[in-house]
């Protein structure tokens, strides 16, 4: 590439033009050109850009902070799509003004392919701060083209911006700067930002932990508003630098705040009230009353701090009501409840507030396609989740941000459906619990329980909502399987023992010596502590005689288990609890496939279906530490899942939504088969925990 300047450059550059104009022959680059005079609207040049922006002129002009690189594509409008096109070379022109006149640089490409990519890397010494104008033409087989910017086009235009905008300025009324702690979770707040430079054009900011985002500038301040959502109380950071039109960012400018805790519900019913009550005393807000069809002391979700509900029978006098509105017409508000339906036909109502001649929103279960589906509607546009099932606990959750106009619905601490956008009634009457307004009256009543009735007037933050709808695990039993007199294994806190069968014996080991002395060797250790289960394989197992946990209802049972033999025979049971014909549930060792086993049964009766988890592993054989397995029902997500142990990541999960209650107590060693009992274990257990609820995988993995 030759660049030109100076005097030489102007009169070649006027020589040029001349040339063109008389149709006469000149010479570049040693090239011999038969002059043409092709018509400017055909233009040879396409996709200029300066800096990788793209050409503009004027107010679209491109801004841009070093020395751009100019380009632009060449190609013969007439036979440039041929094989045989020659090839073609760019001739670039840049001018500005200077000391009154115009300051030019030029430069010649070698030739490439029509088609061909041309660029040209301007030199250094472009001034800062000033109008750069240019443009390019062809020069190929004998033809110089136009000037891009001859005809219709027009010269691009650019300016070099290498003063970087002062550092912007955060203010903000919501969550000022400082010690002082502000509102709270849930409650959004606006940021203002200004800049004391003219030409910012856009500022990139992040709060704290969180991924950078950029909002506009605008107005003759420069500025922008910042909203932002607390999901967390404590101390919070905003970072915002500010960039011009040429990409040139500001120092950051680091605004602090402190964010308090979440604001108390405005009202709250427990609906924990003695039997016989006419009012729901309330935690905050007014106190509600208590319709005939109302009773009080109905049971409670265990794993939460309830201790009991109010059961609606589902006719015109099952509901409650302040006789007042809690939820501000068109304004922020979530709102919850625990509830267990008696019935999920058609459409029930857990909360609701009246408007003239209907709700403004419903919370509750309709239908969709014939299927119930748990429901928050607002202003008439339902969203919809997640399945409510008979006679188990939900926590059902809708909340509505009005700054964000959209509605979510949450079930069980989860947020369930697609976040909608929704446009609110103004629903200034009544709140109610158990029903809805309708144009004739009230309807969609709800039957069965309730609890724990939550209104916010704020956002109800997802920790929060995982928070109110999270049952948390209780510990039913522990056996440690230390000893066994009388054939006896106690549990830990006085709960129902574990009783041995034939086959069934505690190991413990008499030696004395260090298990870490290299010379220490008594042929066996317990798996755990003192002692473990061993059995036979043949008739050995140990059960209770109640049922321990509710296999209708979210539970998790686990031990840890040493197979004895390498090469098993036979399908061994490790953990089962079941009914008259088969096991809700069991764990167990699976030889054909070498494998462990969850097995779910989805009814107590002969033949009845059956779900399986599995994780392939290899027994022990008689050492080592054993497996440690796990089993979790949570029926909040509808999942049975499979430990091996003890890791986070699960040996299998699937969905499952048909457990049923089994009347038969914890079994140790065995499983219900189609000749009765069998699947003897041949090995050794320990350790073996039952709880209600579900576990998290950190949970399990913390049991040894």
């Amino acid at each position: 590439m030759r660049e030109t300047s100076g005097a030489g450059r102007r009169r070649s550059a006027r020589l040029g033009a001349l040339s063109l104009v008389a149709g006469v022959a000149l010479t570049t680059q040693g090239m011999a050109v038969a002059v043409a005079d092709p018509a400017p609207d055909r233009s040879w040049a396409s996709e200029l850009e300066t800096g990788g922006r793209a050409c503009g002129a004027g107010e679209t002009k491109a801004y841009v902070r070093a020395t751009p690189s100019l380009r632009a594509v060449l190609s013969d409008p007439v036979n440039g799509g041929q094989p045989d096109a020659p090839p073609v070379a760019a001739e670039f022109e840049a001018w500005w003004a200077a000391d009154g006149g115009t300051e030019r640089r030029q430069a010649t490409t070698t030739a490439k392919p029509q088609g061909s990519v041309f660029s040209w890397q301007l030199p250094e010494g472009i001034p800062a701060d000033t109008v750069v104008s240019w443009h390019v033409r062809a020069l190929s087989g004998g033809t110089v083209s136009p000037w891009s910017s001859e005809g219709a086009g027009a010269a691009c235009e650019f300016v070099y911006d290498r003063e970087a905008p002062r550092a912007p300025v955060v203010s903000s009324a919501d969550y000022p700067d400082g010690d002082a702690w502000t509102d709270g979770v849930g409650v959004h707040g606006t940021f203002h930002v200004t800049s004391p430079s003219e030409d910012v054009e856009f500022y990139r900011y992040n709060f704290r932990g969180g991924r950078q985002l950029t909002v506009q500038a605008s107005g003759p301040d420069r500025a922008a508003d910042i909203d932002y959502l607390p999901e967390s109380a404590g101390p919070h950071g905003l970072e915002v630098q500010a960039f011009d039109r040429a990409g040139n960012g500001s120092t950051p400018t680091n605004y602090q705040f402190r964010v308090g805790s979440g604001r108390a519900p405005a009202a709250r019913w427990k609906l924990a009230d003695a039997a016989g009550s006419h009012t729901a005393a309330a935690e905050a807000g007014p106190v509600a009353r208590a319709g005939a069809g109302a009773a009080f002391a109905g049971t409670a979700p265990s794993g939460t701090d309830l201790t009991s509900s109010v059961s609606l029978d589902g006719t015109g006098h099952g509901f409650l009501t302040p006789d007042a509105p809690v939820v501000a017409p068109g304004g922020t508000f979530s709102v919850g409840a625990w509830v267990r339906p008696a019935a999920v036909d058609g459409t029930r109502t857990v909360v609701s507030q009246d408007t003239g001649q209907g709700p403004a929103f419903t919370l509750g279960l309709r239908q969709d396609d014939g299927k119930p589906v748990w429901s928050f509607a607002v202003g008439g546009t339902p969203l919809t989740g997640g399945v409510p099932e008979t006679g188990e606990w939900a926590h059902v959750l809708g909340r509505y941000d009005a700054r964000t106009g959209k509605a979510r619905l949450y079930v069980n601490g989860r947020a369930v459906g697609d976040e909608r956008t929704v446009t609110p009634a103004a629903g200034d009457g009544s709140f109610q619990i158990g029903r809805a307004q309708g144009a004739a009256g009230y309807r969609d009543r709800w039957q069965g329980e309730v609890g724990d009735v939550r209104v916010y007037d704020r956002v109800a933050v997802a920790d929060e909502v995982a928070g109110l709808g999270t049952r948390k695990a209780q510990l039913l039993g522990h056996w440690a399987l230390e000893t066994a007199p009388g054939g006896i294994s106690a549990e830990s806190d006085g709960g129902q023992p574990l009783k041995l069968g034939p086959g069934a014996s505690i190991f413990r080991t008499d030696e004395t010596c260090d298990p870490l002395d290299p010379d220490c060797n008594p042929g066996d250790w317990p798996l755990a502590d003192e002692g473990h289960l061993n059995l036979d394989g043949v008739s050995g197992y140990a059960a209770t005689e109640k049922p321990v946990v509710d296999t209708g209802d979210s539970f998790t049972v686990s031990a840890t288990v040493r197979l004895a033999d390498q090469e098993p025979d036979h399908p061994m049971t490790v953990l089962s609890q079941g009914g008259a014909h088969g096991d809700a549930f069991k764990v167990r060792y699976e030889p054909s496939t070498a494998s462990w086993e969850l097995v779910m049964s989805h009814a107590d009766g002969p033949g009845a279906a059956e779900t399986v988890v599995a994780r392939y592993a290899e027994p022990d054989g008689g050492q080592g530490a054993g497996h440690r397995i796990a089993v979790v029902h949570d029926t909040a997500a509808d999942r049975i899942t499979l430990f091996v142990d003890g890791y986070a990541e699960t040996a299998g999960t699937a969905e499952f939504r048909d457990g049923w209650t089994s009347g038969g107590g914890l079994q140790v060693g065995r499983g219900r088969t189609a000749d009765g009992w069998g699947e003897y274990l041949h090995g050794a257990v320990d350790q073996v925990r039952a709880f209600s609820g579900a576990l998290t995988a950190s949970e399990i993995s913390a049991l040894w």
